[in-house]
């Protein structure tokens, strides 16, 4: 059984709809119990390195987030970020540029918050945890798996502020996609 380091970050996927708007709130722990399906996948550890709205995450972050997986690349077989969309590209592209790895390195999102009624949270890190547990996955970089597509982090672009199928990589396509638990 694959072992997987989930890193927590924030973004909408940890977030809850309240009187001030969106707020990044749900810890790790909670998130992996909204997908109870993951404990007959893999193991999963849980770190949370921040919690917050992805317009605020910084190269200091950035370079806090490298360090997590360069300080327990060993120890896994592949790691897994949530993180907002606003800003995933761009980590994504930084982390597939600063952490050389053939593990899976795999971000994730979510469009639509915990709270509400269509949450794609979810099945978004279901999906990128059957990716980074995935042998298939290996040597591909960094990736972030949304809505049932696997994108390279060098082509990735956010292509909607709505849509859950927001992220796309038009000019090299999709890496692969996850359909019914399998890449």
């Amino acid at each position: 059984m694959k072992h997987i380091l989930m890193i927590a970050t924030g973004g909408t996927i940890a977030s809850k709809e309240t009187a001030d708007g969106l707020t990044p709130q749900l810890t790790s722990e909670e998130l992996l119990a909204e997908v109870p399906e993951l404990e007959q996948l893999c193991r999963i550890d849980t770190v949370q390195l921040m919690n917050r709205d992805s317009t605020n995450i910084n190269s200091r972050d950035w370079l806090q987030m490298a360090a997590c997986v360069r300080g327990r690349y060993d120890a896994y077989d592949g790691f897994v970020l949530t993180h907002g969309t606003d800003t995933m590209e761009e980590t994504a592209f930084f982390l597939n540029l600063t952490v050389k790895s053939d593990k899976p390195v795999v971000l994730v999102g979510a469009m639509r918050p915990s709270t509400a009624m269509s949450a794609d949270g979810p099945l978004n890190l279901y999906n990128a945890v059957v990716t980074a547990a995935a042998r298939e996955s290996r040597g591909k970089g960094v990736v972030i798996a949304m809505n049932g597509l696997i994108l390279g982090a060098h082509g990735a672009m956010k292509t909607n502020t709505v849509d859950v199928q927001t992220f796309q990589s038009p000019n090299s396509g999709a890496l692969g996609y996850v359909l019914n638990g399998k890449v």
